[in-house]
């Protein structure tokens, strides 16, 4: 039997995106502050779409698309975060406040692409009935009994890139995959950069 995978837990972490941004000063995002949020919204709406009607290719497409987006808007702000950091346009405090905005947006950002990626998705792990073929080793994976139809969900994929944001490492989920080493690194560079920028300014405040 075909178990379905909740999504609203994603599509609440995209939404965490573009809220995120509305805190942000004009300075650090492309075009006002509200469009991010705007756009995640009105891309959210052909991703739930194709998903009820069953077009998952659709689906899936759409879900990419939607995350390049953010994916891009984080790197760009993070970009300009930098040059204001060097050119001292903004107080420090909005630069504390920016950074730590970044920080999360990051963690949920990378949260969707693995769980938007991994063994195939949530759609192509809706389709099994067990869970044993992905990217990352989780721990149920290799556990006998009432594991043995479990699946991971977005909050497994939230935890791995909060550690990874937090300790550069996956801690208990070993990295099989490539593409996910490679994600992983991207992630934590980025991570590593914002982190830097607020110890660098709490520095310059004390």
């Amino acid at each position: 039997m075909e178990q379905r995978e909740v999504r609203w837990p994603a599509l609440i972490a995209a939404l965490g995106v573009g809220g995120l941004y509305l805190a942000m000063p004009p300075s650090l995002t492309i075009g006002p502050t509200w469009l991010p949020f705007v756009i995640i919204a009105i891309l959210m709406i052909p991703v739930t779409v194709f998903h009820r009607q069953g077009k998952d290719r659709l689906n899936e497409f759409a879900g990419y698309f939607m995350l390049s987006v953010v994916t891009l808007w984080i790197l760009l702000s993070l970009i300009l975060l930098i040059k204001g950091l060097s050119a001292k346009t903004e107080s420090p405090q909005m630069l504390l406040q920016s950074a730590g905005l970044l920080w999360i947006s990051n963690i949920l950002v990378f949260a969707s692409w693995y769980w938007r990626l991994d063994a195939g998705g949530p759609n192509a792990r809706d389709r099994r009935e067990k869970h044993e073929d992905g990217a990352f080793l989780f721990p149920q994976m290799t556990m006998d009994g009432e594991h043995e139809t479990w699946s991971p969900g977005f909050v497994d994929y939230l935890f791995l890139a909060f550690n990874t944001s937090t300790a550069f490492s996956p801690t208990d989920v070993p990295v099989l995959s490539r593409w996910a080493k490679v994600m992983m690194m991207v992630q934590a560079s980025i991570s590593l950069a914002t982190i830097a920028l607020l110890a660098a300014r709490a520095v310059n405040i004390l």
